[in-house]
């Protein structure tokens, strides 16, 4: 998708050049099977929408926007906690969250000097909303990845009508993935990052991960040193520095403590992978929860609740590692080559070497 054009879930076609999702390559971390799509979209209600800005040959980047749920989102909050690896970024909203426990309005990403359009469109999508008439503050949880290396990043060519187009666009089902939306002009491990998502499937819950991946360090794939024996063509963005940002969505009803403590994992799961969390990387994590059980009504003095106790975790703690793990595969896997601002390129990683790779340490 070109000039600014939105793109629902639905629709999503094929990358070019052979690309593929990681269990194509035989890549399936641990032993829970998937939801429907394998990804977030899997917890039921969930809904994603992108929009694609490539525009001459400087710009490349875009926004991706999750919604909670069908309804109005502000009047049926949803729970939600955020946990930080290393905060060397920008997640708005996540102070609130963390204080009141709430998500009430679609989790956008975008790029770093674009937050405050994220900001502004998430606001004014949902001071529009039937319902919200009276509404005087909200509160837009929104996140970033730097992609100034592709992308004219100074130009701030992220509108509020893009942030509004990609809510709007929202849709269950196949959710597209690699050079798309947020993560347009991402990198991870010197290779072309980007969007990408996987589901799990726990009893009788569904946890479900979106990535945007634009981080470094050395890279592993299902254990196998793919970062040692693969040089990316530009070794820039593999000391560690960039971003990820990951959000956990879940049909369990959790408490806000425990949906931080799930957030926890995705970030832990970047480990897998061979991040190396370093002081210049931005590792941040939002999880929330669709069940009823613990959404919060405005102006409701005493609601039943019933979650999941704290000994009920660790299957869900699992999912989410899991299916974090094989988002991030699925970003980079998915992902086409991209040449953007200054004459840059950021290569797709060659699949064929690394089914080979694969293969001699005995994976896939």
């Amino acid at each position: 998708m070109t000039g600014g054009l939105a793109a629902g879930t639905a629709q999503a076609a094929p990358p070019p050049g052979g690309r593929a999702r990681a269990r194509e390559l035989g890549v399936a971390p641990g032993d829970l099977p998937t939801g429907d799509h394998n990804a977030i979209t899997d917890v039921a209600g969930v809904r994603v929408g992108q929009v694609t800005l490539v525009e001459g040959d400087r710009v490349r980047t875009g926004v991706t926007a999750i919604v909670p749920h069908p309804d109005n989102v502000f009047q049926d909050k949803v729970a939600g906690g955020v946990f930080i690896g290393n905060a060397f970024g920008k997640l708005a909203g996540s102070t609130q969250v963390s204080e009141l426990g709430t998500i009430e309005a679609p989790i956008v990403l975008t790029n770093t000097l674009s937050v405050a359009r994220g900001v502004d469109g998430t606001v004014a999508w949902t001071l529009a909303q039937a319902g919200n008439g009276s509404v005087q503050s909200v509160n837009a949880v929104v996140g970033e990845t730097n992609d100034g290396a592709l992308n004219d990043i100074r130009g701030r060519h992220v509108t509020e009508d893009h942030v509004i187009a990609a809510i709007e666009a929202a849709r269950g089902g196949v959710v597209a993935e690699g050079s798309v939306g947020a993560g347009t002009g991402t990198t991870c491990f010197g290779w072309k990052g980007g969007i990408g998502t996987s589901s799990r499937v726990v009893g009788d819950f569904t946890v479900g991960v979106l990535v945007q991946t634009n981080y470094g360090g050395s890279l592993r794939v299902d254990g196998v040193p793919v970062g040692e024996e693969l040089s990316p063509p530009s070794m820039a963005d593999t000391s560690g520095d960039g971003s990820c940002m990951l959000v956990v969505a879940t049909d369990a009803p959790l408490t806000s403590r425990n949906l931080e403590r799930l957030a926890a994992r995705a970030v832990f799961a970047m480990a897998r992978t061979g991040s190396s969390y370093s002081n210049g990387s931005g590792d941040f994590a939002i999880a929330f929860s669709t069940s009823p059980h613990v959404r919060e009504a405005p102006g409701s003095a005493v609601q039943d609740a019933k979650y999941v106790p704290n000994a009920g975790m660790s299957g869900l703690f699992l999912g989410a590692l899991d299916a974090t793990e094989e988002a991030i595969y699925n970003s980079m896997f998915m992902a086409t080559t991209v040449t953007g601002n200054g004459g840059t390129t950021r290569h797709a990683i060659p699949l064929d070497r690394v089914r080979k790779l694969l293969r001699k340490y005995g994976r896939g």
